[in-house]
């Protein structure tokens, strides 16, 4: 059974932190349009997110390269996980626009969906003016260095990132399995009890809370948390997939080291960069 969370086991243990990649964008209805200069919300629902990917591959054969059909066409291919074929997409969009920020973005984006780490790396940092940081980019430049391991250097995109607009729950929850991938369970757990108790918080971010208080042992706490999403059979099973992978992984079971060292609860540089606020827009 697939795990519920963010993490992965691929003989090293990395984070597919999928939350960082999708921003939190609201915007109006697509039409048939592209003179418009907008990105439009992906459906939740399967067979409406085929019609949008349709609807935006018809515009996108007719207008190759433009900036905001290319945008939403790759998103829609992301979510129906065809990576390759969205990095494509950004790709020719970047070609056609090399300095536009917004293109590289989704270009980075599409990239590290894609595995290409390095390639998204390098995009990424010409993502945003060096005066002006993008919060949605810094989180994935977090996102890709943790998935190199690099812990600290991820953890310190995402404080830059909440610096800019806090309370956003994506970034709290990656830089929740940060701390969690560097072993730092108690703290892991309170930045993502901060995360779920925001609005706007998704199940993606109760999972991963879920999947923190799994590896703390905390299991009936990660069952009612799951069950906020899911019925409780499904919830017990999930809960029991991790705890199995758990026994079974020295990769798993190293993480724990965290919580039964006493790690410090302290978390006052997260709660600094996330006072109570309005959450920001994304």
């Amino acid at each position: 059974m697939p795990l519920p969370s963010a993490l992965r086991l691929g003989g090293v243990l990395g984070v597919v932190l999928g939350l960082a990649l999708g921003g939190c964008r609201d915007f109006s209805d697509v039409t048939g349009s592209i003179s418009r200069q907008t990105t439009a919300p992906l459906p939740t629902n399967t067979a409406a997110l085929h019609a949008y990917a349709d609807r935006w591959e018809k515009l996108y054969s007719a207008h190759p390269g433009e900036k905001y059909t290319s945008i939403n066409y790759a998103r829609a291919l992301r979510a129906l996980t065809r990576y390759k074929e969205a990095a494509a997409v950004m790709q020719a969009a970047a070609v056609k626009a090399p300095k536009d920020y917004e293109v590289l973005g989704e270009y980075g984006k599409a990239l590290v969906d894609d595995g290409d780490l390095q390639q998204a790396r390098d995009v990424l940092t010409r993502s945003y003016p060096p005066d002006r940081p993008n919060w949605d980019y810094l989180s994935v430049q977090g996102a890709v260095a943790d998935r190199l391991d690099d812990h600290a250097r991820a953890q310190g995109f995402y404080q830059e990132a909440l610096k800019i607009s806090p309370n956003q729950p994506a970034v709290l929850s990656n830089l929740g399995l940060s701390y969690a991938l560097s072993k730092q369970l108690p703290l892991a757990e309170d930045t993502l009890r901060q995360a779920a108790a925001l609005p706007g918080a998704d199940s993606r971010v109760r999972q991963n809370l879920a999947l923190v208080l799994a590896l703390e042992g905390k299991f009936d706490e990660a069952e009612q948390v799951s069950q906020r999403d899911m019925p409780a059979d499904a919830a017990a099973r999930n809960v029991a997939a991790i705890r199995q992978m758990i026994a079974q992984s020295d990769s798993w079971r190293a993480l724990q080291s965290g919580s039964k060292q006493g790690g410090s609860r302290r978390v006052a540089r997260t709660r600094a960069a996330a006072r109570p606020a309005p959450p920001a827009p994304g």
